[in-house]
């Protein structure tokens, strides 16, 4: 091979909004590029303000900051005591004389040259994208000469429809480079790679994708970018939810071909087994979502049950023990061996427990109703002043500790409305919110595995085996199960991962061998449920389709299953 480019793929955790922090970022990592070689490195889509900016995006602050620093990264790549390689980073391009046309856009900076810009054509607009809110699409291609090989840009969407990469191509392209802000959902890798696949066998390039990592509200982005050649094999692949410096090199076979090889040995990380996927994308969604608002640590109730359990070892993981606070507030119906199991939990992981007792609040509440309530029966009122009993509880401890408030409840849960307003729904992040009942029973066994594999706290389990195996229940009257109220859960998130993320007709369901009055059952309580959906805290996104920015279901509506 002759000489050719030398290129970073630098895969980085961004803060959406932090113009001023993001452009450094991209400064100090273009000079570690620099450093181990590079002639180019790579950048996340939206890299200056951060993916997804939302309405963001129409401040003018927004505009000028991102303009000054598009202009200081332009001003270095040409100042040789800076010491930058060419940088292709992406950012919102603000067009037309009051700057109310924005761009999705990736420019590319080398020293000597003016501006290579490219505008995003494809604009996502389903599941939890919106871009059609925001921007305009373009429509010409952008090929761009650096070391002797002609690069073809793209975005994210792009390369999932064939036109802009055969644009690309027949515009000169010899590599394809992508810039990508793809959020994470289960087996979304082996998709995205089908797809670049799909491009490489409609042009004969290779393709370099970069990929953005890190927590962002509801969304998790994986990293895993990539470099796949023309003949379709995995050059490199980097890390799944951490940030990467990783490299190529470009250059040309005996037959003038440009061959991407990778600098490190290893390069092509292996895949994640799906629980490990799920999990990793759970532990980073809350350490970036913690430490992104500058919380000092997290406070939550620990009930003994198997969703709390889960939600502490994902919190101890992402933050660290010293920063975690459990809370385990039993009431007359709170067995022993939730009261012992969580204790255990707790010592083992070395977090901060304590216990307080719930039954002076409720007693105090049932005396303070005793007159409007005098003649009618106990029901699911007196189960729900127990929740919120322990939710104000938990929030007078993150008020005033300034922990902020994890809540525990699963998809199942919020599918259907199990679970308490203004009780154990209280919370500013809800880590388990699109994990189904089956999932969080799957992902508390992988953890303990993980556990053994480590040789941690001394050879005992994570999540006690005994919380894992119990028959759950919500403890909130004598000798209750949830399915009192509820179908199996192996049915119910069947029934539910077929309405909610397939979109299936109640006779689709029922044609699974599902009894149609269960699946009529199930789908009038996630209909009557909405307005519960609609106030609990943001949680991370996981599936196919969470609730939160891609499931709008209406509260008020007629609809007829």
């Amino acid at each position: 091979m002759s000489a050719g480019l030398r290129v970073a793929l630098a895969q980085l955790d961004l803060l959406v909004g932090d113009v001023r922090g993001n452009c450094a970022r991209v400064r100090d990592t273009a000079r570690k590029a620099r450093a181990q070689g590079a002639d180019l490195v790579i950048f996340p889509e939206l890299t200056l303000c951060g993916y997804p900016p939302e309405d963001l995006l129409f401040h003018r602050g927004l505009r000028i900051q991102v303009e000054q620093a598009l202009a200081e990264l332009e001003r270095d790549v040409n100042d040789p005591a800076c010491g930058l390689p060419a940088i292709l980073v992406g950012y919102p391009e603000y067009a037309g004389s009051t700057g109310t046309l924005i761009y999705n856009s990736a420019c590319l900076l080398a020293a000597g040259t003016v501006r290579h810009n490219y505008r995003k054509s494809r604009l996502p607009n389903y599941r939890v994208f919106d871009e059609k809110r925001y921007f305009e699409p373009g429509d010409d291609p952008a090929v761009v000469t650096l070391g002797g090989i002609r690069l073809g840009l793209a975005i994210c969407e792009d390369i999932w429809d064939a036109e802009p990469a055969k644009a690309a191509r027949a515009a000169g392209a010899e590599v394809l480079l992508v810039i990508n802000a793809s959020p994470y959902e289960q087996r979304k890798q082996r998709e995205r790679e089908k797809v670049i696949r799909e491009r490489i066998a409609d042009t004969a390039l290779p393709v370099v994708y970069v990929n953005l990592v890190g927590g962002q509200d509801e969304l998790v982005f994986d990293g895993r970018s990539c470099v796949i050649d023309a003949a379709g094999n995995a050059v490199l692949r980097a890390p799944a939810f951490e940030e990467a410096l990783v490299a190529v090199d470009l250059a040309r076979d005996g037959a003038g071909t440009i061959v991407p090889r990778a600098i490190a040995p290893d390069a092509v990380a292996a895949e994640l087994e799906p629980e490990e996927s799920v999990y990793k994308a759970l532990v980073l969604g809350v350490r970036d979502y913690v430490n992104k608002h500058r919380f000092p640590g997290v406070v939550m109730g620990l009930s003994g049950g198997v969703d709390s359990a889960l939600t502490m070892a994902i919190a101890v993981d992402a933050l660290g023990p010293e920063r975690v606070q459990v809370v385990m507030m039993p009431s007359r119906y709170t067995s022993q061996l939730s009261r012992d199991e969580a204790a255990a939990q707790a010592r083992t992981q070395g977090v901060a427990y304590s216990v307080i007792s719930i039954e002076g609040m409720f007693d105090a509440t049932l005396d303070a109703l005793k007159e409007q309530f005098a003649g009618l029966k106990p029901d699911a009122t007196e189960e729900n002043i127990q929740a919120r009993c322990r939710g104000v509880l938990l929030m007078a401890i993150s008020n005033k500790t300034g922990r902020m408030l994890l809540t525990t409840g699963n998809k199942s849960e919020m599918a259907v409305g199990y679970a308490t307003l203004y009780g154990d729904m209280n919370g500013g992040f809800a880590p388990i919110k699109d994990c189904s009942k089956m999932l969080v029973y799957r992902l508390a066994r992988y953890r303990n595995e993980l556990g053994r594999r480590r040789g941690e706290y001394g050879g005992a389990d994570v999540i006690p085996r005994a919380v894992i195996e119990r028959e759950p229940s919500a403890e909130l009257r004598p000798d209750q199960k949830d399915t009192d109220s509820l179908p199996p859960y192996e049915t119910l998130d069947a029934i539910l991962e077929a309405f909610i993320e397939e979109d299936l007709s109640v006779d689709e369901i029922v044609s699974r061998g599902f009894d149609r009055a269960v699946v009529g059952r199930v789908l009038d309580m996630v209909k009557r449920n909405e307005y519960k959906r609609r106030q609990s805290p943001p949680g991370i996104r996981v599936s196919r389709r969470a609730f939160g920015r891609d499931w709008r279901y209406p509260i008020t509506n007629g609809y007829q299953r």
